[in-house]
């Protein structure tokens, strides 16, 4: 599918779907069971980046491409880094090439990791040679992506007198660390966070385990968007809890001044349009949660008000740099963007041209953020299949809730 026609949605948008688990739960899990063998894991995200996920862990070649899976490589530079006698090249895709990686190499090599690059310094392809670290402490930036900081916190519980990690400076993106620590604590693994360091015990074995992976709500935000753009619409989302180990849970709050209710039902979210919006301009911080700013910028311009986005400074290395791309596409709608290496302002528009083509920049939340901007106008989604990195059903379930 390299363009997808999607025709102005004139009907109230009304139906049910269940989402895929999360990726950041299932690619945590994943490398948690390799450790330990007797974890059992349920509701597994089908993308592409955890599929990519399982298939190098199963891999029995010295040479692993990760295509665009960030999380993969961050993940598996540490996973094999303890991995004994294990002699690994980890590459990727031309993008991933150019996305830094030296903030968590020089942390593994100070507990002792034997890694080298291969190309250009502080970037991938990396050569690993796995073996026991004997070391226990390390500095990181709290600033930095968390995935450097959850890459080190999955490996903790192996290391002979597990890890002590101590941030320097403010610590970003917050929920994503304490969904790890959530995790390895469902485990059994003992932590403690106290002020700036975070302190993992070893822990070489655990009973046998079943765990149960949440939907996921990145996935979730698109149908958030469509839900506010679409007047009366009410749409029905499993499986979800409401004490929520991911940090995009906080859709619930930010869409409830966009109009739309969350109410939770058993094991799913039930999302309504109460017609209730009068806010002129949206201003949050988003450092918690990126990946959902491309979704709430897009359903800003589809409602005409104003938004100011903050936190954001991760999305430049992401499969794309966003705000640039967030940019891009909009201002070819007619919206006007003004962005930092930080901030999106995008200024209140009322007018949307009609069947412009979205470039997505070979970025999922691209293709799927922009979507909903159908129930406004007629649109075209460039490379529309790049939403199997997160999402491969994406289309299906937004084709049950919109034809």
């Amino acid at each position: 599918m390299n363009l997808l026609k999607i025709n102005k949605i004139n009907k109230k948008v009304k139906g049910s779907i269940q989402i895929t688990g999360s990726k950041s739960e299932t690619n945590r899990l994943l490398i948690l069971q390799q450790f330990y063998q007797n974890l059992k894991i349920e509701n597994s995200s089908n993308s592409d980046d955890s599929r990519l996920m399982q298939k190098a862990l199963a891999t029995t070649s010295n040479e692993i491409n990760i295509g665009h899976a960030g999380t993969a490589m961050r993940f598996l530079t540490a996973y094999f880094s303890v991995k004994e006698n294990a002699e690994i090249i980890l590459t990727g895709s031309h993008r991933m090439k150019n996305r830094p990686i030296k903030i968590l190499v020089d942390a593994l090599v100070t507990l002792g990791a034997n890694i080298q690059y291969l190309e250009k310094e502080g970037y991938p392809p990396l050569k690993i040679l796995g073996e026991k670290l004997v070391k226990y402490f390390v500095e990181i930036n709290g600033n930095v992506s968390s995935q450097y900081i959850s890459a080190l916190l999955l490996i903790a519980p192996t290391l002979k007198k597990g890890l002590q990690l101590k941030f320097k400076g403010e610590v970003t993106s917050v929920p994503y660390i304490k969904m790890t620590l959530q995790l390895l604590a469902e485990l059994g693994v003992e932590y403690s966070w106290e002020n700036n360091i975070i302190s993992i015990q070893p822990k070489p074995k655990i009973k046998d385990k079943t765990i149960t992976v949440e939907s996921d709500w990145s996935s979730a935000s698109y149908f958030y968007s469509l839900c506010a753009l679409s007047p009366n619409s009410e749409i029905k989302l499993a499986s979800y809890t409401k004490n929520s180990l991911q940090g995009d849970s906080v859709l619930a709050v930010i869409y409830k001044d966009l109009g739309v209710g969350t109410r939770f039902e058993e094991n799913s979210l039930v999302l309504r349009n109460n017609n209730t919006l009068t806010l002129k301009s949206l201003n949050v911080n988003l450092i918690s949660a990126p990946d959902i700013a491309q979704t709430i910028a897009v359903t800003c311009f589809g409602l005409g008000i104003e938004c100011f986005l903050s936190g954001l400074h991760t999305l430049k290395i992401k499969e794309t740099d966003r705000l640039v791309a967030l940019k891009n596409e909009i201002e070819k709608l007619g919206g006007e963007v003004v962005i930092t290496d930080e901030t999106l302002h995008l200024k209140a528009s009322t007018k949307i041209k009609e069947d412009i083509s979205i470039a997505t920049y070979d970025d999922h939340r691209m293709a799927m953020a922009f979507a909903p901007l159908a129930t406004r106008v007629s649109i075209q989604i460039e490379n529309a299949n790049v939403v199997s990195k997160s999402y491969p059903t994406f289309w299906e379930d937004f084709k049950k809730m919109t034809c």
